[in-house]
């Protein structure tokens, strides 16, 4: 039989960094080995399980490019088959009827704690004749546990590990009215969908004890099981909201890349030597179990943000555009426009060198599409003094008579500019920068006057020009850029 591994989330509600890396484990198995990777809404509490929680789920998976094989399984319709097993068992002699009532069980364990003892299900039930059943008792199905010996699990990351029977008791299997347990559908599901190998977060160790016996109750063979650690924060505490535990998607609403959450939760509990830049290829050929380390992983938000930053380096110019042209167009429609594109597509090579994020890189792009006169940061306004405004004066009648417009011809009529005006080219390329983008720092400025093109460079030159003339009517001006930043720094 090939390998099967399946994601079980429970639908009550998003899809979390935790879950997403079981998600991701789980996929890279299947995917290693060349098996299948089956997705399984575990929704039986029917009360907590959501239509919303359910939709997040399957949007997070399919940011993530995690893709399942075959349909989706829900577990809140197979109950009919859970309780055949459970009646199954209960012939068998493998359950029995347990008619405490839950009055009757809270005082059981109320006597436990005060003589020191397991508040345990005592199993009262368990060889008593149903005939001394109370009247108007509905009873449970309760799995007849092995009392003696021990429970032993080979488990593919934590090793061997066990547990004295004696310490669990005889776990419900049905409800009162009828309904199955979670432990008893989980244990029928991973029989039925012939799931080979159960990777999920060590939180589950002690159920897959108790999943373990059921299944040999069943003469089934249970599927190999991997706990993975869970994640904590950077501090080493429990993961929590200040940490970054938040659904996985508020990750994509703050422009991290599908590949570059991939690769961080790859690196949660898992290496491959000192490899840290790990592409879905790479991974899908090198996971494995045995590299799963047994402790805690930490989550660290600068370092995911540091992998998103080298991942957007790689990725491809198109597919950067395809992700930031509904960010850019939400508040400038030219942006989704061809001109819009060429524009961005222009600057693309070098704005993806310097954001971290997508919302960094359409943010430091979106000057492209600002309608002058421009925004100034306050560097920018110390730049533009009355000096570089009477120098930028100039220079437009002179781009007004510029045969060609390219980065390279910009670029040599710009430095013919400074050198006739006696002057580095920064102190004309910095005051450009600040009139043609709002800021003191931008991609190469000649690129970004390609970018925008004869006309609308000379469009926002010229708003510079008009308020500098207002300002000089009104006695008004500009603070002397003294003391400035050195405007030889970030010249092109």
């Amino acid at each position: 039989m090939g390998v099967v591994t399946r994601f079980a989330p429970s639908p009550t509600g998003m899809l979390h960094l935790g879950g997403a890396r079981t998600a991701l484990f789980n996929w890279l198995y299947a995917r290693h080995h060349g098996g299948s990777f089956r997705l399984r809404l575990e929704d039986t509490d029917r009360k907590r399980s959501t239509p919303e929680a359910v939709a997040a789920i399957l949007e997070g998976l399919d940011w993530l490019g995690l893709d399942w094989d075959g349909s989706i399984v829900r577990q809140s319709e197979r109950r009919e088959r859970h309780a055949e097993v459970a009646r199954s068992l209960l012939a068998g002699g493998g359950a029995y009827r347990c008619y405490c009532t839950p009055e009757e069980l809270a005082a059981m364990r109320a006597e436990a704690r005060a003589a020191g003892g397991s508040a345990l299900y005592d199993g009262r039930w368990r060889d008593r004749d149903p005939a001394q059943a109370p009247p108007g008792v509905d009873p449970v199905i309760r799995f007849r546990a092995p009392r003696e010996g021990e429970t032993v699990l080979g488990d593919l990351v934590q090793g061997p590990v066990r547990i004295d029977n004696a310490a669990l008791d005889d776990m419900v299997l049905l409800r009162a009215d009828g309904t199955p347990t979670y432990m008893l559908s989980v244990v029928v599901d991973d029989h039925d969908m012939g799931i080979t190998h159960a990777i999920r977060g060590d939180d589950h160790l002690t159920n897959a004890f108790r999943q373990t016996q059921l299944f040999r109750a069943l003469d089934w063979e249970p599927p190999a099981y991997a706990h993975i650690p869970l994640i904590h924060g950077p501090d080493g505490a429990k993961l929590s909201k200040r940490h970054g535990a938040v659904a996985v998607g508020a990750y994509a609403d703050i422009g991290i890349l599908p590949a570059a959450m991939r690769n961080a939760l790859l690196r949660l509990g898992w290496s491959h030597g000192d490899d840290e830049i790990i592409d879905t290829d790479q991974a899908v050929r090198w996971f494995d179990l045995d590299a799963v380390n047994r402790g805690a992983a930490r989550f660290d938000m600068e370092k995911l943000q540091s992998l998103n930053g080298h991942h957007i380096r790689e990725s491809a110019d198109s597919a950067l555009l395809a992700e930031i042209e509904p960010r850019l167009a939400a508040n400038h429609p030219v942006a989704a426009t061809d001109e819009g594109r060429g524009r961005i597509l222009a600057l693309m090579p070098e704005a993806k060198t310097r954001a971290k994020t997508l919302v960094e890189l359409a943010d430091s792009l979106a000057f492209l599409f600002h309608e002058p006169p421009l925004a100034m940061t306050p560097k920018a306004e110390r730049l533009l003094d009355i000096e570089a405004q009477a120098r930028l004066g100039a220079l437009f009648c002179m781009l007004e008579e510029l045969d060609g417009w390219d980065e390279a011809g910009l670029e040599g009529a710009v430095r013919a500019f400074a050198e006739g005006e006696g002057v580095g080219l920064g102190k004309i390329a910095q005051p450009l920068r600040a009139a043609l983008t709002g800021s003191h720092a931008s991609p190469g400025i000649f690129a970004v006057m390609a970018a925008l093109g004869r006309e609308e460079t000379l469009v926002r030159l010229h708003a510079v020009m008009v308020i500098a003339g207002e300002r000089t009517a009104t006695g008004e001006h500009v603070a002397s850029s003294a003391g400035a930043e050195d405007p030889g720094r970030n010249e092109r």
